[in-house]
């Protein structure tokens, strides 16, 4: 690689706000925000909305769509013409 022209790459904790969970990993993103770490050390912190914690397909809440049901109201609701 050529010096100077990649971001720093190190230690981020991203924290998930609508699961609480955080998770401490490498990345390029920056942050002003720190945040103490279980080991003790102070690491940036990036607040993300959603992730593995919090999503639907990984949480096992995910719902699936009635697409025939719907194509069935439509078809009630308008008739076929």
């Amino acid at each position: 690689m050529k010096p100077g022209i990649h971001p720093d790459y190190g230690p981020v904790v991203f924290r998930d706000t609508a699961s609480g969970t955080a998770f401490l990993t490498r990345s390029t993103v920056t942050s002003d925000k720190t945040v103490e770490w279980e080991d003790g050390n102070s690491y940036p912190v990036v607040d993300v909305e959603i992730s593995c914690a919090s999503h639907p397909f990984y949480t096992g809440t995910a719902r699936v769509l009635d697409t025939a049901g719907r194509v069935e109201k439509f078809e009630r609701r308008y008739g076929a013409r």
